[in-house]
């Protein structure tokens, strides 16, 4: 058993997994703070300063009776019941940020991958078929006499 786990454990996809994870939790911390540092405060300034994070409905009131409360967590605290709508609206514009910020940058990445287009070097011979070098005027292989090839 201890051979076979060695043998999983060394393995290129193990391997590849473990840096894989390691990676993105370094990029979801890019990530997390691009949406908390450099996105949300423009668009909190923007709408004025809005924070859906405290915005809730008590469900049942706290034991001591008391029924104002101003987040979710003294209500919390008093043992009252609470629906809290707004950090999940909070959550689910966070996802939309992050699903954008994302799908620009793998966007990004798919553009630098793609690969340049390169003039060809080579083409094919009219009479036998055979690749040749682009400049050349004669077949090597069946000595055709080839149209003369355009100078860039």
């Amino acid at each position: 058993m201890w051979k076979e786990f060695k043998e999983f454990a060394i393995k290129g996809n193990a391997l590849d997994l473990a840096v894989g994870v390691i990676i993105g939790a370094a990029f979801g911390a890019i990530v997390n703070s691009l949406v908390k540092d450099v996105i949300m405060p423009p668009i909190s300034l923007l709408s004025g300063g809005l924070d859906f994070s405290n915005k809730f409905l008590v469900l049942r009131a706290a034991r001591d009776g008391s029924a104002v409360f101003h987040t979710p967590a003294d209500a919390a605290k008093a043992g009252a019941i609470t629906w809290n709508y707004g950090n999940f609206i909070t959550l689910a514009i966070n996802f939309l940020i992050v699903a954008c910020a994302v799908f620009l940058l793998v966007r990004a990445i798919n553009k630098l991958r793609q690969p340049t287009a390169k003039e060809p070097v080579t083409k094919e011979c009219p009479a036998c078929a055979t690749t040749i070098p682009i400049t050349a005027t004669r077949c090597p292989h069946c000595t055709s006499q080839l149209p003369q090839a355009a100078v860039h």
